[in-house]
C-alpha cells in the first residue's frame, strides 16, 4: 500500500518541478521530502526520480504514478469535502420510508422544515408498511423508517426504534350514525377492516367489547375504507392520522381508548449520521404539530 503522504511529495514535485519546490508546498522541510520520495521508491521497486546537475526529473515511471496521484488526490480531497459538508448538513441524502397515512401527514411538515433549516439534504421517500420497511432498513436499501406499531407488538429484531407519538384510533360510521355510539353498538354490523396481517388490533378491541366482528370487506386504502363506510356498508375503526391526511364528508368518528405507537426505526444502534438523525428531528416535530385528536 502506497503511503500518501510520500504519494504527495511526488506529486508535488511533479507540479513545481523540484524538490525544494515540493517542499515550500507543503511546508516541510527538504530532507523530509527526499526522505518520502526514497520510500517511495523502496515500496514501489521503481526509479521515480532522475537527478539532473542540481536538480531532479521524473522517470517515465515516476510521471505515470505522479499523474495517478493526482487523481487519487484529488478523489480524496472531494470525499473530505463532501463528508464534511454532509457532517455539517450543508449536503447529505437520506432514504426514508413511511407507512401511506405518515407519508401524507407527517413527512410534508418534516420537509418543510429541512427545507427551512438544512436544505442541503435530499431526502428520498418510498411508501411501506413496517414489516416491508423493517426488511428495507436490514437490507441497506434505507437509512431511516417511520413506522407504526400497537402496544402489545414485540420490537422487530436488530431495528433500533425510537417513539415519536401516540396515534388515537377512532371508531368511523356513517355521518348520521348516534354520537355517543360504541363498538358494542355495532356488535351485529358489517365491518370493514384492512387485510388479514393488519386487522389484528380491530379483532382484538371488538374482543374487549364482547363480540367478534363480521368482516364484509377488506381494504388497506383508508380513502376506499370511508367511502364504504359512509355508504353504510359497514363500520370500521381507522388511526388519527389516516383521517388527518382525509376524511370523508359522509362519516363521523368517535375516539376509542386505544392507540398505535408512530415511531421511527433504523437498523443497528446508534451513533447515525448527522443528516438522519436531522430528517429523524424533523419528523419529530412535525408529529408534535397536530396528531388528530
Amino acid at each position: 500500500m502506497i503511503d500518501l503522504r510520500r504519494l504527495e511529495a511526488l506529486v508535488a514535485v511533479h507540479r513545481t518541478g523540484s524538490v525544494s519546490g515540493a517542499a515550500a508546498a507543503l511546508h516541510y522541510g527538504q530532507p523530509t521530502i527526499s526522505h518520502h520520495l526514497r520510500r517511495l521508491e523502496a515500496e514501489t521497486g521503481a526509479v521515480l526520480l532522475q537527478r539532473v546537475g542540481r536538480g531532479v526529473r521524473l522517470t517515465p515511471e515516476g510521471a505515470l504514478l505522479a499523474r495517478r496521484g493526482e487523481e487519487v488526490l484529488g478523489l480524496l480531497a472531494r470525499a473530505e469535502a463532501e463528508l464534511a459538508a454532509a457532517t455539517s448538513l450543508q449536503s447529505g441524502r437520506v432514504r426514508l420510508a413511511a407507512f401511506p397515512s405518515g407519508a401524507a401527514t407527517l413527512v410534508p411538515g418534516a420537509l418543510a422544515l429541512l427545507a427551512q433549516r438544512h436544505p442541503g439534504i435530499r431526502l428520498d421517500l418510498v411508501e411501506a408498511e413496517p414489516p416491508e420497511a423493517h426488511e428495507l432498513l436490514r437490507a441497506g436499501e434505507i437509512d431511516l423508517a417511520l413506522t407504526f406499531a400497537y402496544p402489545d407488538q414485540p420490537e422487530p429484531d436488530q431495528i433500533s426504534v425510537v417513539p415519536v407519538v401516540d396515534d388515537p384510533l377512532f371508531l368511523v360510521t356513517p355521518a348520521d350514525a348516534a354520537p355517543e355510539a360504541t363498538l358494542a353498538d355495532y356488535a351485529g354490523s358489517g365491518w370493514i377492516t384492512g387485510c388479514e396481517r393488519c386487522r389484528r388490533e380491530l379483532l382484538s378491541l371488538c374482543a374487549e367489547a364482547g363480540f367478534t366482528p363480521a368482516i364484509a370487506f377488506a381494504s388497506d386504502d383508508y380513502v376506499a375504507v370511508q367511502s364504504l363506510v359512509a355508504t353504510g356498508l359497514g363500520v370500521t375503526v381507522l388511526p388519527g392520522l389516516a383521517l388527518r391526511a382525509h376524511q370523508h364528508a359522509g362519516v363521523t368518528r368517535r375516539r376509542l381508548d386505544a392507540h398505535r405507537r408512530v415511531q421511527l426505526a433504523t437498523y443497528g444502534a446508534p451513533p447515525r449520521p448527522a443528516a438522519v438523525d436531522a430528517v429523524a428531528a424533523a419528523l419529530t416535530e412535525a408529529a408534535g404539530v397536530g396528531v388528530s385528536r
